[in-house]
């Protein structure tokens, strides 16, 4: 694992991050915005109000932003061009921090263990898991070749080689 670079976060204390194939998106439980950052540079391309008082987690599935808020345990899809709510899920589990989705496995973060790991969705089992570049790792997200890890601690998003 190396890191390739880094810039600061859009506001302190941000959690969830996510890669839609052209920018990241970033989430404040904080101050309850979603941010839509350029790769290359950091900078905000747009930013609006989340659907949720705590939106912790975000992954993107293809089309939609998923945006975790593990106060009440719901996932909400969003519209990423108008910020609206299409449809809400409910989530069987609390404690989540950082969710993406590379098309074929699940990446959790651990913030305990400072781990990345990659889950298998069918099994449930670990394939893989290592030492996060930070110390306090809460959003990740695939770009398609690397993975991004957002560190709230450090307000510090890092793009990280497998």
């Amino acid at each position: 694992m190396a890191t390739i670079r880094s810039f600061s976060a859009p506001t302190v204390g941000c959690e969830g991050l996510t890669w839609d194939g052209r920018a990241l998106w970033v989430s404040s439980p904080t101050n309850g915005y979603l941010y839509q950052l350029d790769p290359r540079t950091g900078t905000t391309i747009r930013s609006f109000a989340a659907p949720c008082s705590y939106p912790r987690g975000l992954a993107w599935d293809g089309r939609t932003l998923l945006v975790y808020d593990d106060t009440a345990v719901v996932a909400y899809q969003v519209d990423p061009r108008k910020g609206t709510v299409l449809r809400s899920l409910s989530c069987g589990a609390a404690g989540v921090r950082g969710i993406g989705w590379d098309g074929r496995a699940l990446w959790l973060t651990d913030q305990a263990l400072n781990t990345i790991s990659q889950v298998d969705p069918r099994k449930g089992t670990t394939i893989r898991s290592f030492g996060a570049p930070g110390s306090d790792p809460r959003g990740l997200a695939w770009d398609g070749r690397t993975l991004w890890v957002l560190d709230t601690s450090l307000d510090t998003i890092y793009q990280v080689s497998l």
